[in-house]
């Protein structure tokens, strides 16, 4: 169900599972590792996820999973969207969604676990759990509001608004929309412009941007941003990246 193609520094990964793409207690636990797996490989400075074919990005998990409502079962799944989702977004390199068509429910959420979001003019997207008796678990009732404000997390979670790719770029729920077909190809344009920058500043980077959204105080944060500064002169890709400017020469990253 997830594939993963390591290409130099990025690595693609695509939700895989007809005709729909939806997510399996084994996917989603497949999904964990994967990020811990990623994580570890220090030549992988960038992920893009997108969903295999032309109309789904993922539409979350299939229903039928919920029909006997069965506690245990429901709790299992909860608990590896939570994980998965979660791992995604705390995910050591920059994680770029490539939204090639429907992203629902768990779909949608696993698109706002990554750092950026490219979405195909077609695109469609929403929260329509409320709508079958459920909610959603795999991390949307936070990250949402964080990403569009409460207001229109409100109006696509309580009311089942679904969000055209139009609205999702003015309510900042994405950063950009492309053609039909073109999300992938821009996500990775995008991702090889990660790549040239110092992963260890990026991934600094990130951590110190994510302590806004986890409510560290303003002062602690500047704090811990000063002495991140500080650290990176501990490594080598401090001096390779001033080098490389003085030397008017592309840097050669080790990730150290």
């Amino acid at each position: 169900m997830i594939e993963c193609k390591i290409d130099g520094h990025v690595a693609l990964v695509t939700l895989n599972n007809p005709s729909a793409n939806t997510f399996t207690a084994e996917g989603l636990a497949q999904l964990t590792t994967l990020v811990d797996e990623l994580n570890g490989n220090l030549a992988v400075y960038a992920v893009v996820v997108t969903g295999h074919g032309e109309k789904f990005f993922s539409a979350g998990a299939d229903l039928k999973t919920f029909a006997d409502g069965d506690k245990a079962r429901a709790r299992l799944m909860a608990q590896r969207f939570g994980a998965a989702f979660e791992a995604l977004q705390e995910a050591r390199p920059v994680v770029i969604a490539a939204i090639n068509g429907y992203a629902m429910g768990g779909g949608l959420e696993c698109a706002l676990a990554c750092d950026l979001r490219i979405a195909e003019e077609h695109a469609q997207m929403a929260l329509p759990e409320p709508s079958v008796g459920l909610l959603p678990a795999g991390c949307g009732t936070q990250t949402l509001p964080w990403l569009v404000g409460e207001g229109w997390a409100k109006r696509m979670i309580l009311t089942n608004e679904r969000v055209n790719a139009e609205t999702a770029l003015r309510i900042g729920l994405v950063e950009q929309v492309v053609p039909r077909g073109q999300a992938l190809t821009t996500a990775l344009e995008l991702a090889a412009r990660v790549s040239t920058l110092s992963p260890r500043a990026v991934t600094f980077s990130k951590e110190l941007i994510h302590q806004a959204r986890q409510g560290v105080p303003r002062a602690a944060a500047l704090a811990v941003e000063r002495e991140r500064f500080i650290d990176l002169f501990d490594g080598a890709d401090q001096q390779e990246g001033v080098a490389a400017f003085l030397e008017k020469r592309k840097p050669v990253w080790k990730n150290a």
